[in-house]
């Protein structure tokens, strides 16, 4: 049996009663699986003896004592009990805070084990208030002295004590006989042993190498099984091949020559990629990362056209309704021009609207359908879609892509993202796709000019603002919270667009918009917004992406520091659009964490957004991300792909080895041999539905 199979209740486990199985809930633990899964964070070491004589706070003693008599002691909350104990090399006092009941198991002249980290008092005795014992019987192994114990992170009730009693247990019940879960090969290639013993060793190990090994097994078995079911994945987009379909420059062409700019040489590469992959007898499954405002919706549209200028229907999901119907109206302006048959749907749309929409596209008299998830809804079918395109793909699951991708025959598949995604990520999340980044910005452009300001400073900030409003431009003010919370002292979006548009800047109209406004408000607000009948958009998070307002050249970033690098980098990016000099302003509140400021510092003086994406990464992990943790994405019980990238690529090039031979993919059998061997980790470690 896999560990993965152990999915019996942790109530099995004797101790383990209904408030342990709470906590244990509480940290993800919900089976026997997830117990033995559950790793050690750290480990103490009472293999070793340390005298009393050479303990410290940084290093505890482990030592064997006699207790040598017992007193009272003055206490801002009455009487403690002070135990003086000593191992012959120094005597040294135990302070039982909250514990004088101990008095009856350290009678003088018993014999314990003992550690805990001593200090000298003024006095230059040795003292802790601090300790844990156990009572010393000659020729007689200790429960935990002597040992390596493992620690581990706690939640409720639970204690050290519970936790490794549990976890004994649950090996020696459940954990005879687990099955290896890389393949022999591999495993003996590396040196390491049985999964039995690695999990034996990872919890209770004997020596500092013994967990070390495990503990380096484990992370390395995880990162392969990762790279596994990316494998997998890719291997079953690729493994139907069709006959190559056409690219069609034509319609290309003229649009090119009706743009009054040059692309860039990231977008004309992108371009490339995409038609090479269209053109070929494989599905192409594309990640197009581009910087904030570098112009990846415009190759997306350009694909658009090679695939419908050859025959082909074309649809485009976004992930709300206010960046699907920006990207109608943009598309619009493009495409209509040159005879593309467009429509807009979202769930919004309904009755004989939609229907006739439905009717439209099975009949193929649309090319390209806009909208939201209402795409991969049973009443919408296509007569011959060949190119699904998916903006802000990380919002969306697996099961969504798919459903979409099967409304036709061998779909195409090209996925966008604004956020910048680290290197590490690249590997280990879209491990299944082909990538392009758009680095280059368009020319003109000019980086927007970033400024901090500390909270109570904002009058400052808002001159410089009044200016640029009345000049005619626009502004965003941008707060974590819609509405006053009692729990925080955070401003918020409601209050603030009061304040701002009644006493701050009476003379300029003022909107406010957040994800509890409706969808058509929504739309009404940005083309106020976009035309200059409203020149000031209080907001929350929800104009993060794909608003595109070239007047805008201000935005404010209120308690900036609740905000991650990523989210300010994609917030930054709502001005700077056109050719005018665009400002910045991250206002935060005190006292500031060293990792708040660190943040604040990187947004000032950096405006790469991949350089960004990497300090976002390190910073905060590869589950904490912005979009990503909220949707359970890289669920991994020890790996750590950033802290562990060197393994991820010795997994990952163990993974090309066995199912790659000269670049080509071997026979389908012998893949599917490989993905037997190892069990699927596909809803455990990419969950992203």
């Amino acid at each position: 049996m896999f560990l993965g199979e152990l999915t019996y209740p942790v109530s099995n486990i004797a101790g383990i009663g209904p408030s342990a199985t709470r906590s244990l809930a509480a940290l993800g633990v919900l089976n026997i699986a997830g117990l033995i899964r559950h790793y050690p964070t750290q480990y103490e070491d009472r293999s070793k003896l340390v005298p009393l004589v050479n303990s410290s706070s940084r290093k505890p003693a482990v030592t064997i004592a006699t207790v040598q008599k017992q007193e009272y002691v003055l206490w801002k909350r009455g009487k403690v009990l002070k135990v003086t104990v000593s191992d012959d090399t120094e005597n040294a006092s135990l302070l039982c805070y909250g514990r004088n009941s101990l008095a009856s198991r350290l009678a003088p002249g018993k014999k314990i084990w003992l550690t805990g980290p001593f200090d000298r008092n003024r006095y230059g005795d040795l003292q802790t208030g601090t300790f844990v014992f156990e009572d010393y019987v000659e020729n007689k192994f200790s429960k935990e002295f002597g040992k390596i114990l493992p620690i581990y992170s706690l939640s409720g009730k639970l204690s050290q004590r519970l936790l490794r009693n549990a976890i004994r247990t649950a090996l020696n019940s459940y954990g005879k006989g687990i099955r290896d879960e890389l393949p022999d090969s591999v495993r003996t290639e590396m040196q390491f042993p049985h999964k039995e013993k690695c999990l034996q060793n990872i919890h209770f190990p004997e020596s500092s190498s013994e967990h070390e090994l495990a503990r380096r097994a484990l992370i390395f078995e995880e990162l392969f099984l990762l790279q596994v079911s990316i494998a997998r994945m890719a291997f079953l987009i690729r493994r139907n091949d069709r006959a190559p379909r056409p690219w069609s420059d034509r319609l290309v062409n003229t649009l090119k020559s009706r743009l009054d700019f040059e692309l860039t040489r990231d977008q004309i590469a992108s371009i490339e990629d995409i038609k090479r992959d269209l053109s070929n007898e494989h599905r192409m499954s594309r990640l197009l990362q581009g910087e904030v405002g570098s112009g990846k919706t415009l190759v997306a549209f350009i694909a658009a056209l090679g695939a419908i200028g050859a025959g082909r229907q074309v649809a485009f999901m976004a992930p709300t309704e206010l960046l699907a119907k920006q990207h109608a109206d943009n598309a619009a302006k493009l495409l209509e021009p040159l005879g593309v048959r467009m429509a807009f749907i979202s769930s919004d749309v309904s009755g004989t609207s939609r229907a006739s929409i439905c009717l439209a596209l099975a009949d193929g008299n649309i090319d390209l359908c806009i909208g939201t998830h209402t795409l991969f809804s049973s009443d919408v079918n296509f007569l011959k879609l060949g190119l699904a395109i998916i903006d802000e793909q990380h919002r969306f699951g697996v099961d969504q892509r798919r459903l979409l991708s099967e409304k036709g025959n061998s779909v195409d598949l090209l996925a966008l993202t604004a956020t910048p995604i680290p290197r590490t990520l690249t590997l280990t999340a879209f491990g299944d796709m082909e990538l392009s980044s758009i680095r280059s910005m368009p020319e003109g452009r000019i980086p927007v000019e970033t400024h901090l300001a500390r909270m109570g400073n904002e009058e400052k900030v808002y001159n410089f603002v009044r200016r640029e409003l009345n000049a005619g431009f626009r502004a965003y003010f941008i707060y974590p919270l819609i509405e006053k919370s009692e729990k925080s002292s955070l401003k918020d979006a409601q209050n603030m667009f009061l304040k701002l548009s009644k006493e701050v800047f009476p003379e300029h109209r003022a909107a406010l918009i957040h994800s509890r406004v409706d969808e058509e408000k929504k739309h009404s607000i940005m083309s106020d917004f976009r035309t200059g009948a409203c020149k000031l958009l209080v907001a929350t998070s929800v104009v993060e992406v794909g608003v595109d307002i070239p007047e805008a050249t201000c935005i404010v970033i209120e308690h900036a520091e609740r905000f991650g690098l990523s989210a300010l980098h994609q917030l930054r990016g709502r001005v700077g659009r056109g050719n005018r000099k665009s400002y910045c302003f991250l206002v935060y509140s005190e006292p500031l964490t060293d990792d708040g400021k660190k943040r604040l510092i990187i947004m000032k003086n950096t405006h790469d957004g991949f350089t960004l994406a990497e300090e976002d990464l390190k910073m905060r992990g590869p589950g904490d991300m912005v979009g990503i943790k909220q949707s359970g994405f890289l669920k991994m019980s020890i790996a750590n792909p950033v802290r562990d990238l060197q393994v991820l690529l010795q997994a990952r090039d163990k993974v090309k080895k066995i199912v790659t031979s000269e670049s080509e993919f071997l026979e389908e059998e012998n893949l599917h041999r490989l993905f037997e061997t190892c069990p699927p980790f596909d809803e455990r470690l990419i969950n992203t539905g």
